[in-house]
């Protein structure tokens, strides 16, 4: 089953004119929100958007937005550091989250799983 995690997904946004098809959003995004379209990226899955910030931080023509440290991913990662049970207080429970870096150290991405929450 695929966890949906934010309703709507506020924050997140694409600026097409600025996307080079680069496919850096693609490659680091944990949750396949992104897919190509006419040789640009384009949001598929907004819904399963868990706003880790991973396809800003990588997109270098800054195309993409996303209000990274809120809803669920904030929720995961605080858990992890504090020890404790994250919740981001949509009804849910996550657990076993973790982060990844890449060559370079530039690409940055978020792996794992959220279990139960939104």
């Amino acid at each position: 089953m695929k966890m949906k995690y934010l309703m709507n997904g506020a924050t997140l946004s694409l600026e097409s004119t600025l996307c080079t098809g680069c496919r850096e959003c693609i490659e680091v995004c944990p949750h396949a929100v992104f897919a190509m379209a006419d040789g640009k990226a384009v949001i598929a899955d907004r819904e399963s958007c868990m706003e880790c910030g991973a396809c800003m931080i990588n997109c270098a023509t800054e195309a993409i937005r996303v209000t990274a440290g809120v809803g669920c991913a904030a929720a995961v990662l605080k858990g992890i550091l504090q020890g404790t049970e994250p919740t981001c207080g949509c009804g849910g429970s996550a657990a076993n989250t973790g982060s990844k870096a890449g060559a370079g150290g530039r690409k940055a991405g978020a792996g794992g799983s959220t279990a139960g929450c939104c």
